[in-house]
């Protein structure tokens, strides 16, 4: 799908206004500028074209004229934070642009550089090698065992980047001296929306955002964040996930959604909260895996997403999120699951259906439908709000403890343990507007959109694990003409095999042992690489972007 001439104006004019902030350091050589820049042997036509384009739109005729100027401007915040996640995940990216043609902008764009995040983040473009690990997190030349050795202060920590001083060693640098200028915009007009804000919880979350874009110190905001409970406008924003950072795991990447809330779905889904603690007892493990206790405070709502930038916007797009991650928060407070109903029916009808219509057996092509795959999606974030998130012996939490693995192995329990919820709460006749069958299935052949994904993806790995790892457990069958169909009772058995495999490797912190499911079972066979060759023979998209802004919301 061709992105309009407007988009496209907008895409060569956003290459050209960054410039380099405070204590930028000189990029990775993978990143310098090249005399020759011009695209690989690939069709880059062919690549924009795997993303089919939608209008980010919502129904805001109940918002009031205040409630419709806070939305320009949290979308004016989105924009710097995603100029800050291409410092990240690139470097300045105006090295790169005006070299390109049309198209190839067109596909940078979308990847946030030159290498190509639905294909495992090979380069795209001539003279770029291998994406590095660290991104732009941390120096080029640093070796693990430098950094591993170090004694430098907050090198762990989400919010600080690592550079070399004047004398060649290692430092700490946080986000917010690397970017004070762009910070403090963001800041301020954090501050001039919660000036028209109306509901009091979301006037305090900006402020309070406002103040840690600033010090980068989250806690109270996330607080605030999650008290927040009648706010018809939400906003996520700041440095929040992690996986770009592919060397450890540590560093947090900028990214902003800006919200409009779907009431009426958020209704119909108020009562699944209160089921958390009965699923986190009947989990399928041992206790000791299961002793944590799910906040108090979490909720679960809908919403239509009027604008992504940064990380969430970075090839495959987000439909649903979980947050705070912040362990501290989730204990006290529990976490907050967001349903991007909007980008959700997108990706179901130009995406899911047609891949059940090339991959799944006649039977069972009635039981893909919408409200599964919400249900499955929706679960899935709830998942991430139970199992255990201290190791029990002593090695921390579990994201220090599995390091880079950490991301990928919480993707994969979150997915087996959503499933497993809505088994439990379906045998309790709590479901009852669906069969089970729908579910699993509609599971099944989302399985093949996420692994689409590619490798680099957490999602992408996860998604290729499960599959191996049911197919191991005959969850499915495979017919002669490539067709895949479910058999209830394996499934089932799978789900509980496998959410018991990851809740004990997280519980344990066993980070050589993640690291052997991922890389054993996280691999794609000849008989899956023909079916997701078929898709792609069929031109069946593989994610989503956006035409998004205030213009397209008449704003």
């Amino acid at each position: 799908m061709k992105m309009n001439k407007s988009l496209l104006s907008f895409v060569l004019l956003g290459a050209l206004i960054f410039t380099g902030c405070k204590n930028e350091t000189k990029e990775n050589p993978e990143n310098e500028t090249q005399d020759s820049m011009v695209a690989t042997g690939k069709d880059i036509s062919k690549l924009v074209d795997q993303y089919a384009e939608v209008e980010l739109t919502a129904d805001m005729s109940a918002l009031s004229e205040d409630q419709k100027k806070i939305i320009p401007l949290l979308i004016e915040v989105a924009k710097i934070t995603d100029e800050l996640f291409w410092y990240q995940a690139f470097g300045g990216r105006d090295s790169l642009m005006p070299k390109l043609d049309d198209k190839s902008v067109e596909y940078v764009q979308i990847n946030y550089g030159p290498w190509d995040r639905l294909n495992n983040l090979e380069p795209f473009i001539a003279g770029y090698g291998p994406k590095p690990e660290a991104a732009n997190f941390y120096p080029a030349d640093m070796t693990k065992e430098e950094f591993e050795n170090s004694e430098i202060q907050n090198k762990e920590s989400l919010y600080t980047f690592i550079r070399r001083n004047d004398n060649g060693e290692l430092t700490s640098v946080w986000y917010h001296e690397q970017f004070p200028e762009k910070l403090k915009k963001a800041s301020d007009l954090l501050k001039q929306a919660a000036e028209l804000a109306e509901d009091p919880g979301f006037k305090k979350y900006l402020n309070l955002r406002a103040e840690a874009f600033i010090t980068d110190k989250y806690y109270e905001s996330d607080v605030a964040w999650m008290q927040m409970k009648n706010n018809s406008i939400d906003m996520v924003t700041g440095p929040i996930e992690t996986y770009e950072d592919r060397l450890y795991g540590f560093k947090a990447a900028y990214e902003s959604y800006v919200l409009i809330k779907d009431k009426e779905w958020s209704k119909r889904l108020e009562k699944y909260v209160s089921f958390l603690p009965m699923l986190q007892k009947e989990l399928p493990v041992e206790a000791k895996y299961k002793k944590d206790s799910p906040g108090t405070e979490s909720d679960l709502n809908a919403y239509d997403v009027v604008y992504y930038a940064g990380d969430c916007n970075s090839g495959s797009k987000t439909i649903a999120i979980n947050l705070p991650n912040d362990e501290k928060v989730q204990e006290q407070y529990g976490s907050r699951r967001l349903q991007l109903k909007n980008a959700m029916k997108a990706k179901y009808d130009q995406i899911l259906l047609p891949i059940s219509e090339q991959l799944i057996v006649p039977e069972q092509k009635k039981n893909i439908t919408f409200d599964a795959f919400f249900a499955n999606t929706m679960f899935h974030e709830v998942a991430h709000g139970l199992g255990i998130k201290n190791t029990i012996n002593n090695k921390g939490t579990v994201r220090e403890a599995l390091k880079e693995h950490a991301g990928a192995l919480e993707e994969g329990k979150a997915d087996v343990l959503g499933i497993y919820m809505i088994t439990k709460l379906h045998d309790k006749s709590e479901l009852k507007d669906a069969e089970l069958q729908d579910y699993y299935v509609t599971f099944l052949a989302s399985i093949f959109r996420s692994i689409r994904f590619g490798a680099s993806s957490a999602h992408g790995k996860a998604n290729m694990v499960r599959f191996n790892y049911f197919k191991d457990k005959g969850a499915f069958t495979q017919n002669e003409d490539g067709l895949y169909k479910v058999d209830m009772e394996k499934f089932r058995e799978a789900i509980d095999a496998l959410s018991n495999d990851i809740l004990v490797l997280q519980g344990e912190g066993d980070y050589e042992g993640t690291g052997k499911l991922l890389n054993e079972s996280g691999q794609i066979d000849s008989d899956l690489q023909a079916s997701l060759d078929k898709l792609s023979e069929k031109n069946i998209p593989v994610d989503i972007v956006f035409k998004q802004g205030p213009s397209v919301l008449g704003l």
